[in-house]
C-alpha cells in the first residue's frame, strides 16, 4: 500500500501567528525552524513512499524548499490540516493508499508513532482514519492540568472503547479522575498525539462535510469524522524513553527545547 505522508503548515495561526517558522535550538546548539523538525521527523520514518510540506504561504514554501522539502501549494481557504492534506492529496493525483497528516508542530513526534499508527489502519479495514494516542504519566498529567489551570490549551485528550474506537477527544483532560500520580506512574489519562493516517474515501469526503457542534466548541479536526459516523481507530504507541510534546503555544518553546537537550536531539 502506497503512503503520502503530508505535513500541513500555515502561517496565521490563530494562538501562535507564524508558528512554523520559530526557531528551535537542539542539544547541540544549533536552530532550526519548526518546519524544518517536523520534515525531518517525517523523513525518518520507514515506509512512506513520499513526503511533502503542504501551506498556502510563500514564506514557508522558501524556507522549506531551502532545506530539501517537496512542497505542495494549498488553498487559503483550509480549514484545518486534515482538509490541506485532503487538498494536497488531490492535486497529486489522488493515487496513495494512506494518506499520513504529520502536524507541523510536532517535531518530537519518533518515528515509530508514525509506523505504528500505518499498520494499525493497514490492520482496521473498518476504520477510516486512525490516529495515536500515548498513555500519560504522573508527570505528564500534571503538565497538562496545570496548563488548563492557567487557560493553556498543552494537550489534547483521548477516550476510546475497548475495541480502541474513539469515543471522545477534549482539550479538558478526560477522564476525569481524583487520585495523585507519580512521575512514572501510569495514569487513566491518554494524551493524543497529533498525528492521523487516512484511507482515500474517508479524506476525500471530509471536506464536504459541515463542521459540526462538537467540532465548533474543542477546535479539533478528528471530531468531525465521528459526528458523520466514521469510526477513528486509537493505536496506543509507547514513549519508550522518548518525551514527547506538541508546539501549541510560545510557552512551549523552552520546554520542547529542554526536551531535547535531555535527549540530546540535535
Amino acid at each position: 500500500m502506497s503512503v503520502l505522508l503530508a505535513i500541513p503548515a500555515r502561517y496565521a495561526s490563530s494562538r501562535y501567528p507564524g508558528k512554523p517558522l520559530v526557531p528551535l535550538t537542539g542539544a547541540n546548539g544549533t536552530a532550526m525552524t519548526l518546519i524544518e523538525r517536523s520534515w525531518r521527523a517525517a523523513k525518518s520514518v520507514s515506509g512512506v513512499d513520499r513526503v511533502v510540506v503542504a501551506t498556502d504561504d510563500h514564506r514557508i514554501r522558501e524556507v522549506s524548499e531551502a532545506f530539501g522539502a517537496e512542497v505542495v501549494m494549498t488553498s487559503e481557504a483550509c480549514g484545518n490540516g486534515t482538509e490541506r492534506c485532503a487538498e494536497a492529496h488531490s492535486v497529486l493525483g489522488a493515487k496513495y493508499d494512506i494518506v499520513v497528516n504529520l502536524q507541523g508542530d510536532a517535531p518530537l513526534t519518533p518515528h515509530w508513532f508514525v509506523e505504528d499508527l500505518i499498520s494499525g489502519l493497514r490492520a482496521a479495514p473498518d476504520a477510516g482514519v486512525a490516529t495515536p494516542v500515548l498513555r500519560c504519566d504522573g508527570d505528564a498529567l500534571r503538565g497538562l492540568l496545570n496548563d488548563r489551570k492557567h487557560d493553556r490549551v498543552g494537550g489534547t485528550t483521548a477516550v476510546f472503547a475497548s475495541d480502541h474506537s474513539a469515543m471522545y477527544f477534549s482539550k479538558e483532560v478526560v477522564p476525569f479522575t481524583a487520585q495523585t500520580y507519580a512521575g512514572n506512574d501510569p495514569t487513566p489519562v491518554f494524551h493524543h498525539v497529533g498525528v492521523y493516517a487516512y484511507r482515500p474515501d474517508a479524506l476525500e469526503s471530509y471536506p464536504d462535510w459541515p463542521v459540526g457542534p462538537l467540532e465548533q466548541l474543542e477546535g479539533l479536526e478528528q471530531l468531525r469524522f465521528m459526528e458523520n459516523g466514521r469510526k477513528v481507530l486509537c493505536v496506543e504507541v509507547e514513549a519508550k524513553g522518548r518525551q514527547f510534546w506538541e508546539l501549541n503555544n510560545p510557552q512551549d518553546v523552552p520546554k520542547i527545547e529542554a526536551m531535547m537537550a535531555d535527549m540530546g536531539l540535535d
